[in-house]
């Protein structure tokens, strides 16, 4: 038996954490993992047999205990695919675990058919019944949220029968095109000028970092040359995703594309959309200002797309260690609360991230929640920049909010996307914060600054102007087949307008919407980014206005997971998110920090 088990891995940046796996399974032939496969396909039939057709007649009771039924077949699902998942995505040109995900996918899809009728049938109690059997327990009306969003679904669902079909075609559908797209982007090889052997994904775009500038052009050209070298299919994943996409809602009725991310992340339509507007408002008082100034600390007329992010000419390059980042990150988490830092800890000591760049990971961070009854896993690709140690931050954030929800149980801890960024970007800024309150100098003072500037453009202008890129194309999709370079204008008309004027583009660079995960695998997901630091820079303000007793309602906030909607969770810090004045707080302080920089510069 070949078990996964803690390590570490040496590297120039100190001793980096691995996985260890033991809390979902301590191998991909453990007995357990038989077990619960073999567990879940039979209870999920007997649960199908003891509700199915009676969900209408149930007393408060009974409908507790099938409530608590379901909850655990939700767990023993959610641990075998995390288990999948997690292994795979180590490394996915590993065609072993390939096929591992592949098959749990299909046996987990196969066992669950049998629970479709659960949602439908809920769904079709009317209002008055449901007010009833919801009122008469307490312990049932916990779960009240689950079902209030599930039955936000009412007006969309279709026939039982049809319902059973998608869920069965699953697997050879959305799901299948995003494993083709994430196993082309970890099998992609960059030859960039200047290197001795090719590049992944991930250190390539490491390289639009690098203080040199021809390294950095170099790095950009081997992305444009190798994307549209493969430009054709990343065009037919878009397509068919699009498309199947547009099939599904037109079925469903849904009114627009966003309506099912609308739904899921509990949010209205009217607060993500005066969201976006605020932001497209402020362009040129954001990411326009900002780059001109850029432009002119680099000593440029106009900036080139490999210069967006890099470092400023008076920032000494260096790399940090994974200690110093740790350490960094801890006390600034300290700062704010001990109970915070304690939380983070074991991430770092029990095998809980996975930090370093290894050939066939795949790119980027996360944290993922797993189940309530195991804990969180962080996934970096630490290459010891200033950027990772938000990044570190960021995904730590993360994962301190997965363990606080989880007291609300499986069903009730998995946070709304809308407020899923919170704990994750406020970890940022307490962050950036202390290490702002450090600075030794008005240069060192400049730098952060800029970094953080750069880091609420990315998360803030960049991801509203990636949402209406995927606007443009689900709307444009709904007319008919998409050639390369129909996505490609679309790509080009909101990075001119995001970025502003003084930026040129290279010829290739109407290509780079092809490797941006978050289109292909959580379509609208974007705007979730922005949503969190608006709420975030929003929230943090008034942690520095009232701080007295903040952080009980702050712990209190995350504590809830999912069991609360955004309005309730932000009311007892005196903040409305569907009040269109909201974001122009967010936005301010970022317009404050550049107001900043230019006295600097003056």
């Amino acid at each position: 038996m070949a078990l996964d088990q803690k390590s570490s891995i040496e590297t120039e940046f100190g001793t980096l954490p691995e996985w260890d796996f033991s809390a979902l399974y301590t191998a991909p032939d453990a007995p357990e993992l038989e077990r619960d496969f073999d567990w879940l396909a039979k209870e999920c039939i007997a649960f199908a047999t003891s509700y199915e057709g009676k969900l209408a007649q149930i007393d408060a009771a009974a409908m507790l205990e099938c409530v608590q039924r379901y909850e655990k077949i939700d767990i023993t699902a959610g641990r075998l695919m995390s288990y999948a998942g997690l292994r795979y995505y180590q490394n996915t040109i590993d065609p072993a675990r390939a096929k591992f995900m592949s098959d749990a996918q299909d046996r987990v899809t196969n066992a669950t058919i049998p629970l479709v009728f659960f949602s439908l049938e809920l769904n079709r109690i009317d209002d008055a019944d449901f007010d009833a059997l919801f009122s008469a327990d307490a312990e049932l009306a916990r779960y009240r949220p689950v079902f209030d969003r599930m039955r936000a679904m009412r007006p969309f669902q279709l026939s039982d029968e049809l319902e059973k079909f998608l869920h069965d075609q699953s697997v050879v559908g959305a799901s299948a095109w995003n494993r083709l797209f994430d196993e082309t982007m970890a099998g992609l090889e960059f030859d960039v000028s200047g290197e001795d052997e090719p590049l992944g994904l991930e250190a390539t775009l490491n390289l639009l970092t690098d203080p040199e500038r021809a390294r950095r052009e170099a790095g950009a050209r081997a992305l444009a040359e190798v994307f549209g070298k493969n430009i054709k299919l990343f065009a037919r994943v878009h397509n068919t995703l699009a498309k199947e996409k547009e099939i599904e809602d037109r079925w469903r009725k849904m009114p627009t594309p966003q309506t099912g991310r609308h739904l899921s992340n509990h949010v209205e339509p009217e607060v993500v959309e005066a969201l976006r507007n605020a932001v497209v408002a402020a362009y040129p008082r954001l990411s326009h200002r900002y780059y001109a100034l850029k432009a002119k600390w680099l000593g440029l007329e106009t900036l080139e797309v490999w210069d967006r992010n890099a470092p400023l000419p008076m920032e000494a390059p260096r790399k940090i260690s994974w200690d110093e980042a740790r350490s960094t990150v801890l006390d600034a988490y300290a700062g704010f609360s001990p109970q915070l830092a304690e939380l983070a800890e074991p991430f770092f000591t029990q095998g809980w991230t996975d930090a370093a760049v290894k050939p066939g990971k795949a790119p980027g961070a996360f944290a993922h929640p797993t189940v309530t009854d195991a804990h969180p896993f962080v996934m970096l690709n630490y290459l010891g920049k200033p950027r990772d140690v938000m990044t570190l931050a960021h995904e730590l954030g993360h994962g301190v909010h997965q363990r606080l929800a989880a007291g609300q149980g499986e069903l009730l801890s998995s946070t709304p996307l809308t407020l899923a960024e919170t704990a994750s970007v406020f970890g940022e800024m307490l962050t950036f914060r202390q290490m702002l309150a450090n600075a030794k100098s008005t240069e060192e003072r400049k730098v952060l600054l800029a970094g953080k500037v750069e880091d609420m453009i990315n998360t803030v202008v960049r991801q509203i102007a990636f949402y209406d890129f995927e606007c443009k194309l689900h709307a444009a999709r709904r007319e008919g087949e998409l050639t390369p370079e129909d996505i490609n204008a679309l790509w080009m008309s909101v990075q001119a307008e995001s970025l502003g004027p003084v930026f040129t583009y290279m010829e290739g660079y109407e290509t780079f919407w092809a490797y941006i995960p978050h289109f292909v695998h959580s379509p609208f997901y974007v705007y979730a980014y922005a949503f969190g630091d608006g709420l975030v820079n929003a929230l943090y303000a008034a942690y520095e206005d009232a701080p007295e007793g903040f952080q009980e309602k702050y712990f209190d906030m995350l504590k809830a997971g999912g069991s609360k909607h955004h309005k309730e969770l932000l009311a007892p810090f005196g903040l409305d998110a569907s009040d269109p004045a909201f974001w122009d707080k967010g936005l301010a302080m970022i317009e404050g920090f550049i107001d900043e920089l230019e006295a600097m510069d003056a």
